[in-house]
């Protein structure tokens, strides 16, 4: 009798367990049209939940309810560890309770609306099915099993079937002591969900950008090893990029500190183009002697049959002493940042930055402890379909950036007595062509180009195509990146005047000029720019640079 009790009581017991066991489906409408790749299923088996993806099961990171200590639990699943962060259901918005009902999948379920982030979300739930669970995992998580949510009267979560019967281990997925890996609090677990949707590519990691580096550089054309040149001021490495993939958007971030120098200075992340008999990296590693000269003067530039001029990634300016001088600069209510970083999309650049290239931070210094930078690549997968599509034919043309500036490559002053000219031969094929223009005007005195408003004309064969006064009126913006940043009489910093098309603190955006009739052959490019007169020994000079970029047939 006793054995048959026993019996009795676990068939009782496994009865009440499948009874509590679901498999929830939801399907997601926008707008009254459904988004198949956002369907969700919840798995339930008693007080444990798994909220999946339907289109990514094995996504790395993992959502979770435990009711039994009434708690989510967030679980994100890195290459050979884990993360988890825990969160109390009682810390979650409390929903507020509405009179209205409806039926959805069947049951019977109760209103409730939630403020989350200043968005409205009406949630059904029922009660019927003696379980709890929700699609999302921050809304209404403490009540019954939740049907039904809508968003902002836009975006619906409704559950289309509610099937009971016992779940498969694998599909609840629960996670024990070894598979959640270490506990985090939220702060640390968003940033590592954050860096794992992503692609890093580190280049520099705090290199010293700095005049007088004398050292001796390794052994030429290596991999993956730093190379100082121009003095110090300008570092290069020889680096391993992905292949392009349509859909796929790339940033190049640069952060920087002063390490001694308290002025603003002219910054550029470049790339060496390989794909000629001559490239910059022979001035680099053998002199400005070694770059063709454009009007007996000026090294390195314009595009030629044999040599292209480096790729400009990134135009920036480097704030007025910022973190070396912090202490040094204290005012009352002034709250200087440790560094400036310098974010920018060049995702239409993606096809010319395959396999082994040489990338380059110059910074034009002549102080002793310099600068100092770090340099990443991030790649954000995307949709193929949806994404943005960089172009298939891509060739730096003209850049006036002297980076050897302290090696002796001459200042861009070839527009006080003529006109930059480049001709270059667009191969049959290219079509919407468009040109990746950075402009910035120099000259740091009253009547210097740097404060002077210039008028930048684009021609293409004798034609004016594009033209515009670069002029920046925002760099008061930027006070707080510059606490060795001198104060006027009147109440002004220097880091706050306007200047041309810079800002210390700031990076220069490229501006795209559309090429949409110009047809494969030989074209003349040039750029005119009224340069200011030389005063004693002050001068003035612009630093332009043009990518030409088109699509292929």
């Amino acid at each position: 009798m006793k054995y048959l009790i026993i019996a009795a009581s676990l068939l009782f017991t496994t009865e009440i367990h499948a009874q509590n066991a679901l498999t929830v489906h939801y399907k997601v409408r926008y707008h009254g049209e459904e988004l198949k790749k956002n369907a969700s299923t919840l798995f339930i088996d008693g007080n444990k939940v798994h909220i999946t993806n339907d289109e990514d099961r094995n996504a790395r990171e993992q959502q979770y309810i435990d009711y039994s200590e009434n708690v989510t639990m967030q679980v994100l699943r890195l290459d050979g560890s884990a993360v988890t962060f825990k969160k109390k259901i009682e810390d979650y918005e409390k929903p507020e309770l509405l009179p209205d009902t409806a039926t959805i999948a069947g049951y019977l379920c109760k209103k409730a609306k939630v403020i989350i982030r200043s968005n409205t979300v009406e949630v059904w739930y029922t009660n019927a099915l003696n379980v709890k669970g929700t699609p999302g995992l921050g809304t209404a998580p403490g009540l019954g099993l939740v049907l039904k949510t809508v968003r902002n009267g836009e975006m619906e979560v409704v559950a289309t079937e509610v099937k009971k019967g016992k779940i498969n281990p694998k599909d609840l997925n629960w996670p024990d002591a070894g598979t959640m890996g270490k506990l985090v609090d939220q702060a640390n677990y968003t940033r590592e969900v954050i860096d794992s949707r992503y692609t890093t590519i580190p280049v520099f990691s705090k290199e010293q950008v700095s005049f007088g580096y004398d050292k001796p550089n390794p052994a030429a054309n290596q991999g993956d090893v730093t190379y100082h040149y121009a003095g110090g001021t300008v570092i290069l490495k020889k680096v391993k990029l992905p292949k392009y993939e349509p859909g796929r958007q790339l940033f190049v971030e640069l952060a920087q500190y002063s390490n001694g120098d308290a002025y603003d200075r002219t910054g550029s992340v470049f790339m060496i183009p390989m794909n000629k008999q001559r490239s910059f990296l022979n001035g680099l590693q053998n002199g400005v002697k070694d770059l063709p000269v454009y009007k007996e003067k000026y090294q390195g530039v314009v595009a030629t049959d044999d040599y292209l001029p480096t790729m400009e990634l990134l135009r920036f300016f480097t704030p007025f002493g910022i973190h070396h001088y912090n202490e040094r600069s204290q005012i009352a209510g002034y709250n200087w940042a440790d560094s400036a970083v310098f974010r920018q999309e060049i995702t239409e650049l993606q096809p010319g930055m395959e396999g082994d290239v040489w990338l380059g931070v110059f910074i034009g210094n002549y102080d002793k402890g310099g600068h100092i930078v770090s340099l990443r690549l991030k790649y954000f997968k995307g949709n193929e379909d949806e994404g943005l599509h960089a172009p298939a034919y891509l060739q730096p043309i003209f850049n006036t950036t002297n980076v050897m500036e302290m090696a002796g490559q001459e200042y861009g002053t070839m527009f006080d007595h003529d006109s930059l000219t480049v001709k270059v031969n667009i191969p049959e094929g290219v079509t919407n062509l468009q040109l990746r223009y950075i402009t910035t005007g120099h000259g740091g005195w009253g009547n210097g180009d740097e404060f002077v408003p210039k008028l930048n004309e684009i021609f293409v064969d004798g034609k004016r195509v594009y033209h515009f006064v670069p002029w920046r009126t925002d760099c008061g913006t930027y006070r707080l990146l510059n606490p060795s940043s001198g104060n006027f009489s009147n109440g002004l910093s220097s880091s706050d005047l306007s200047r041309s098309n810079w800002c210390p603190g700031s990076l220069t955006p490229a501006v795209y000029i559309p090429l949409p009739d110009l047809a494969p052959g030989v074209h003349e490019f040039k750029v005119a720019i009224p340069l200011g007169k030389r005063e004693g020994t002050a001068f003035s000079a612009w630093n332009v640079s043009g990518v030409l970029m088109g699509e292929k047939k």
